[in-house]
């Protein structure tokens, strides 16, 4: 584990992150998670998480979608709060054309309901590519047409989306790194299905929130254990980095 380190101190708080080996074996995508929280766990203030953020985490939330080929939220993250577009600084995009990647990430959106304003940025206005919506058979047909004509949309269960399937399609489509931003919900689901491999976690020096935690699990869920692999402090903010525990790690 790296020894805690003030963020000021870094050339680039990033690099932290992007020195970490996310391949994984026959092509499976990397799934990884940035969230926020509280002193007190608290996952949103008046239901927004970016009333939690500090100005240290805000610029760092967005630089690490450098890392990723896909930015995955749920349906109710969406809505609540405004996503406008997934716009890196220009260095971050000179660094991905360099490496041969788009210069942003694609976006996507898990939705069981497709109740999902369609004419929102990241569909009108899409800047890494057409986006994606994941959802299940037996969502609206009339919903579902009205998706395929501003996203891609993959099918991934029948009743609900099944975080398993989900990932599997995007990995068929070449994506390797997939950056969950939310919400508890569908953050729970992947970590109770064995899909997150690695969880980024800022503490905001707040507490008082909603009591909404970070991670919602389904019930019956196993307890998942994880490894800290670093930790940085900027200020009063304090950001982990964990990785789920596997045999022989």
């Amino acid at each position: 584990m790296d020894i805690l380190r003030a963020a000021e101190q870094l050339r680039d708080p990033l690099a932290a992150y992007a020195s970490v080996d996310r391949s994984r074996p026959y092509g499976a995508c990397w799934v990884m998670a940035n969230m926020v929280g509280g002193l007190d766990g608290s996952a949103a203030i008046g239901g927004r998480v970016a009333d939690l953020s500090t100005e240290p985490d805000a610029e760092l939330f967005v630089s690490m979608r450098a890392l990723a080929d896909v930015v995955l939220v749920g349906a109710q993250t969406l809505r609540r709060e405004g996503y406008g577009g997934l716009s890196l600084p220009e260095a971050r995009v000179a660094a991905r054309v360099a490496a041969g990647k788009p210069g942003e990430p694609v976006f996507a959106v898990v939705t069981r309901s497709l109740d999902v304003d369609w004419a929102a940025r990241p569909f009108a206005d899409p800047q890494g590519g057409r986006s994606i919506v994941i959802t299940c058979e037996t969502a609206d047909p009339g919903r579902m047409e009205r998706a395929r004509r501003v996203a891609d949309v993959i099918v991934a269960g029948r009743e609900r989306v099944d975080p398993a399937v989900a990932m599997l399609r995007l990995s068929e489509r070449g994506h390797r790194v997939v950056l969950c931003e939310g919400g508890p919900t569908w953050l729970g689901e992947l970590v109770a299905t064995g899909q997150l491999d690695e969880l980024c976690l800022t503490v905001s020096p707040l507490m008082g929130g909603d009591p909404l935690p970070v991670s919602v699990s389904p019930p019956g869920s196993d307890l998942v254990r994880w490894s800290l692999r670093h930790v940085l402090a900027d200020g009063d903010t304090l950001f982990l980095r964990y990785e789920r525990r596997r045999e022989g790690r």
